[in-house]
């Protein structure tokens, strides 16, 4: 499925691209620039854990929108997705109080669905398949980089690899971080971020269900934090609470029996009551965004360029934009035989990608701070909103659509 470079191999490698981080955006771009005819090394610390069917859920999954489907698409790993594990969900539905909801439907815009719910393993897996229809495309795993150095013509890196005392060196015209919230590439680089960490976390719970597969998605808004459920394959949902972060470590140390029973208290009736816990898992919230997205020869995509409350679930979402998006100022460049690797080509990927990532980060934060309060006065105004964002007219449209990443 994967191929290592040898010690022998890749120990002086020249490459017109290195991308530190092989998750799902890290190896989207890999394929993307390899098929753009660049020389492409992808070094990853880590390699996924092969997939089988008899395997329980993952409790990582991400709710892939119909343009990161396409993405997918083009970059050959969205059959083989297929394959494997995925549902599709047609509806999203949001409320505070009953009776004031808004509801999402493919319907409303002449789609098949909204998108589909996938294991972040899973995506990461079906790209990295794609790795051996490339000669130019070099994985390089188990490896961490032990140093950065600016060279003449790009940047220098010093490998780690296979644990081994031995180390090899890399060579690039343009350095790809895409190595995560705790980016070493940013770090290195010197790129400042601006952000916080919010008061609360999430909690992450896989459940069997009587109910059949679903195909909706939603998220009912409390003065703790929102409590959602996510459609998984089959009989199956992940449920997602949000709560103060000491509330969620009380929840984590609970059996699996104790955490149904709280469950029980704190889930809207619409939940299935015939349910049990398989597994759970819990993350902090944080928001992160980079002060600029690239240096000399160097660019930032996905989490270590901008991590975003997870309230909507567009964090992946937004990666694979950036990915899209780099391909296709690198596309120009190369076809126009003009410098691709400059800050001046690394400024026209940011200027795509800078605002549109700032206005989300901001809306989900704009949502999280309007409900995180029990003020009266308040709660009937923002559940007279969402009451009234439920007509079906073109601006409900025109906000689905931008949310799927179709406009």
């Amino acid at each position: 499925m994967s191929f290592r470079v040898s010690e022998n191999e890749n120990r002086n490698l020249t490459q017109d691209v290195v991308i530190l981080g092989g998750g799902m955006v890290g190896a989207a771009t890999a394929i993307g620039l390899a098929k753009l005819g660049l020389d492409v090394v992808l070094v990853e610390a880590y390699e996924p854990k092969a997939f089988s069917p008899e395997q329980p859920l993952d409790l990582r999954v991400s709710a892939i929108s119909v343009a990161s489907e396409k993405l997918l698409a083009d970059m050959g790993a969205l059959e083989t997705i297929q394959s494997m594990r995925q549902v599709a969900y047609k509806g999203l539905e949001t409320w505070e109080m009953e009776g004031f909801i808004t509801r999402f439907h493919s319907d409303q815009i002449g789609a098949s669905h909204l998108g589909h719910i996938v294991e972040n393993r899973v995506i990461q897996l079906a790209l990295w398949q794609e790795f051996a229809k490339y000669p130019n495309l070099h994985l390089i795993c188990p490896a961490k980089v032990t140093q950065f150095e600016r060279i003449d013509d790009g940047i220098s890196l010093t490998l780690c690899v296979d644990g081994a005392d031995s180390q090899a060196r890399l060579r690039c015209r343009l350095l790809v971080g895409a190595d995560g919230a705790n980016s070493q590439v940013r770090q290195w680089a010197g790129i400042g971020v601006t952000g916080w960490d919010y008061a609360q976390a999430a909690m992450l719970i896989n459940i069997a269900t009587q109910t059949p597969q679903q195909d909706v998605t939603w998220q009912q808004f409390t003065p703790k934090g929102p409590r959602s459920l996510l459609p998984l394959p089959g009989k199956h949902a992940s449920l997602v609470w949000y709560d103060d972060a000491n509330r969620i470590a009380q929840l984590t140390s609970l059996s699996h029996s104790a955490l149904k029973e709280q469950i029980n208290k704190a889930f809207p009736k619409r939940l299935d009551r015939e349910f049990s816990v398989l597994s759970q898992g819990s993350f902090k919230l944080t928001r992160r965004h980079a002060d600029r997205y690239f240096d000399d020869n160097l660019v930032l995509l996905g989490d270590a360029a901008h991590t975003i409350n997870p309230l909507a679930g567009q964090g992946v979402n937004l990666g694979f934009k950036d990915v899209t998006a780099l391909i296709a100022c690198l596309s120009d460049a190369i076809e126009k035989q003009a410098p691709w690797w400059n800050k001046a080509l690394l400024a026209q990927y940011q200027a795509k990608r800078y605002r549109d990532n700032q206005l989300m980060m901001t809306t989900m934060d704009l949502f999280y701070a309007s409900f995180s309060n029990d003020i009266l006065p308040l709660k009937w105004l923002r559940n007279s909103a969402l009451k009234v964002a439920d007509i079906d007219s073109p601006i409900k449209k025109k906000v689905l659509k931008y949310a799927l990443g179709l406009e």
